[in-house]
């Protein structure tokens, strides 16, 4: 009897051992798939803009999706532009999914825009060095 115990613990241990092992190659799976992905939006090289940077903005038509969701339009041909020199302060308002924080992911590019183009300074942001951008 305490022979089949002693037995019948070792196999639950080794079945744990194996349980352990198979998470931990299943982990290794999405790591080596997250260190493969390319991201679709150029991160290094560009260019940076010399002089006075007075920081005007301007969306001109743009439309937007998010990746996970292509059957949902959240920016359907958004236009505006923000003149530092007159426009000290910048509110976006408005309804719950409205697109406010697609705005700003946009600014910061961490999208691209599906269409349209975002200036910064004048220059489109997707010519500029991500790095300089972000600084």
């Amino acid at each position: 009897m305490y022979y089949m115990l002693a037995l019948n613990f070792n196999f639950m241990i080794a079945g744990m051992v194996f349980g352990n092992i198979a998470s931990v190659v299943g982990a290794s799976d999405k790591i080596v798939e997250l260190m493969d992905y390319a991201a679709a939006i150029n991160f290094e090289g560009g260019e940076t803009i010399d002089g006075e940077i007075k920081g005007n903005l301007e969306f001109r038509d743009c439309k937007f999706h998010y990746p996970s969701k292509p059957d949902v339009k959240v920016l359907k041909g958004v236009s505006f532009s923000v003149d530092t020199e007159k426009n000290r302060v910048v509110a976006l308002c408005g309804t719950s999914g409205c697109g406010k924080s697609s705005i700003i992911s946009l600014i910061e590019r961490f999208y691209d825009p599906e269409e349209g183009q975002i200036f910064f300074n004048g220059k489109d942001i997707k010519d500029l060095d991500p790095k300089w951008y972000h600084n």
